[in-house]
């Protein structure tokens, strides 16, 4: 491997040890000059002496280990959820608390997804949602509205469909405001009275007569 395939900073790191071999032969005076402490020199000096060149590139910081990782057999059946039945990450906490005893959160559940690149379903298998706000034109949906026939039947001792229904099935007339059913009983009265009246005045000029 030459310096050219090495990234910017395995090529500085080696400019800096050949500094040390071949111009200055001391190490404290080539860490002075570069700014560095003694100790990373010495840590890229072994990697050198191990590796070579290619020791000298970037490398994760990452931990070897992590006490608070997600165990590799949870991983796959979280993983087996979201492909085979397109659980989202709180359906799948709730499905392996109850059936596997296993907690973890829903943000949890979504890290492991994006990390796998399975956060987002393909667009053949997402959810389509649907508008409440339908025309009445279009197609409703199921459960939306519920159409019901209903047949009159007919009235019993009724000569045929076109008979008049009783009187308690009529609708009430339709009445004036402030007018009552008292309204429609004083003109009779009055004119009961005033024949009374007439028939007394008649009797009277009769006996007069005589």
């Amino acid at each position: 491997m030459n310096e050219r395939q090495l990234d910017k900073n395995a090529a500085r790191r080696l400019a800096i040890i050949r500094h040390a071999r071949e111009v200055t032969g001391n190490v404290a005076l080539t860490c002075r000059y570069y700014g560095i402490s003694r100790r990373v020199f010495y840590v890229w000096y072994r990697r050198y002496e191990a590796e070579g060149p290619a020791g000298l590139r970037d490398r994760s910081t990452r931990p070897a280990h992590c006490p608070h990782e997600t165990p590799a057999e949870v991983v796959e059946k979280i993983i087996y959820l979201r492909q085979n039945y397109h659980f989202g990450p709180a359906k799948i906490s709730m499905y392996l608390k109850r059936y596997h005893d296993i907690e973890i959160s829903n943000y949890g559940v979504w890290r492991i997804l994006k990390r796998l690149d399975l956060n987002r379903l393909p667009a053949s298998q997402r959810y389509k949602r649907h508008d409440r706000k339908w025309k009445r034109y279009e197609k409703p949906l199921p459960g939306h509205a519920v159409q019901v026939d209903v047949k009159a039947a007919p009235l019993r001792g009724a000569a045929g469909p076109a008979s008049a229904p009783p009187l308690s099935l009529r609708r009430p007339a339709r009445r004036t405001p402030g007018h009552t059913r008292a309204d429609t009983a004083i003109p009779g009265l009055i004119s009961e009275s005033v024949d009374a009246v007439l028939r007394s005045c008649r009797s009277s000029d009769r006996t007069a007569r005589l």
